[in-house]
């Protein structure tokens, strides 16, 4: 009989760094791109330094500031960006005004990604991940960029996301309801603590179908063996019996004895051991590269700021969960409407946010002032802002705008555009 035996190489011998790049007019090399002097001034325009920031400014000029002047190299823990997607359009708001332009396309958009990346690198601490949100216009691009920066044998995953409800009309193709994800970690060790989604009733009896007989507990069975040879501890003999041939045991024989001593091994009929796995003991149903219960905004119910590409708050805290800690600084560059900078706030962690667009700004400023707004207010012109325990208040109550003003993170922006902001914050403050 013919048999395979498979030898695992480890990344040590074989660290899988791919032999190919992209190549383009205008592709700057890394160290011009981490030594070019940032150039503008960032004034506060707060009272006091807070461990959250948010930056308006181009986020290329911001990084290198960062990163230059020792805020935060090797310092941040997770990174997720949502960039332009390189579609030749422009966004606007539900209010109509435009937003931000995604007018860069091919060499243009992939050198504008790479250079930010290269920055994100290095203020991305050694433990620490990245996630790049993408549709399919450029994501394989991208991919083969980030493998140059962050090392392919650094590539974690490919995460296909369900973005919105089916479409009836395709245009001659399958309807684009998804788009993508690329998770890098910085290093072989990085902070990560596995995803899972509760268990419905009717999965529980599928997946858990047996009752214990002395504790009720309910349970499935597991193979005690896995596929390949070993000549160590796990392909020796347990109660007299060797692994199927072409396999081995999972465990050792003195860890199978505890499992059996402790009730955890079923007997069948003929003698054949396998696994009991108890329900009260599963933290979920591990969540795979397919997310399909993470989409953005579906019905007139929920809450958001109006922004344009505005995320679910589901999709940012799985990933803020899964890739930090509490007290962890946690970045988004292209801040947005604040999605990720409000989910990290309330799941205990310190953020910055950058971006260039007033609007994001502005949005960014209502989202903490005022809290969100019901998708529905958008469709009549009676606004009503939403108050409760998902609000997030920015500034301490019946506090009035002035040199006293005590805010919850700090505002910092590019020198030509403080009054700007300041008129966005008495905007608010005198509604």
């Amino acid at each position: 009989m013919w048999q395979e035996t498979v030898q695992i190489v480890s990344s040590e011998h074989f660290p899988f760094e791919p032999d190919y790049e992209i190549t383009y007019k205008g592709k700057a090399p890394e160290e011009e791109i981490i030594s070019t002097p940032f150039s503008k001034k960032y004034d506060s325009l707060s009272s006091e330094s807070k461990d959250n920031k948010l930056f308006y400014g181009d986020n290329l000029d911001v990084l290198r500031f960062l990163l230059q002047t020792g805020y935060l190299e090797n310092k941040v823990k997770l990174i997720y960006i949502d960039p332009p997607y390189g579609t030749n359009s422009v966004f606007q708001s539900r209010n109509q005004k435009n937003s931000y332009k995604d007018d860069l396309v091919g060499s243009h958009f992939i050198e504008y990604i790479r250079r930010r990346l290269i920055l994100l690198r290095e203020i991305l601490c050694d433990d620490g991940s990245i996630y790049v949100h993408l549709d399919s216009n450029m994501t394989f691009q991208i991919k083969v960029i980030m493998d140059e920066v962050f090392g392919a044998k650094n590539f974690r995953g490919f995460i296909t996301r369900k973005k919105c409800s089916n479409k009836n009309s395709t245009r001659n193709t399958y309807g684009n309801i998804s788009d993508y994800i690329l998770f890098y970690s910085k290093t072989d060790s990085f902070t990560w603590q596995r995803a899972t989604t509760v268990w419905t009733e009717e999965k529980i009896i599928k997946e858990y179908p047996c009752i214990d007989e002395l504790t009720g507990r309910r349970y499935k069975k597991v193979p005690i063996h896995a596929p390949g040879i070993r000549n160590g501890e796990t392909g020796k003999e347990w109660r007299g019996t060797l692994p199927p041939p072409g396999k081995h045991w999972q465990y050792t024989p003195a860890k199978l004895d505890e499992f059996d001593r402790k009730g955890e091994i079923y007997w069948s009929a003929n003698g054949n051991p396998r696994r009991k796995v108890f329900l009260d003991t599963d933290k979920g149903i591990p969540v795979q590269d397919i997310w399909l219960d993470t989409p953005d905004s579906l019905n007139q119910n929920i809450k958001i700021t109006g922004y344009p590409t505005e995320k679910n708050p589901d999709l940012l805290r799985r990933i803020i969960e899964a890739s930090s800690n509490e007290g962890d600084i946690v970045m988004d560059c292209f801040a947005g409407s604040g999605t990720t900078l409000g989910v990290a706030q309330q799941l205990g962690r310190s953020w910055y946010g950058v971006d260039n667009s007033s609007e994001a700004i502005d949005h960014i400023l209502k989202r903490f002032i005022e809290g969100l707004e019901g998708m529905g207010d958008y469709v009549s012109e009676k606004k009503i802002f939403q108050s409760g325990t998902d609000q997030m208040t920015l500034f301490e109550p019946k506090m009035k705008y002035g040199k006293a003003l005590k805010i919850d993170f700090e505002i910092l922006s590019d020198s030509r555009y403080s009054d700007l902001i300041e008129d966005m914050l008495k905007k608010y403050l005198n509604r």
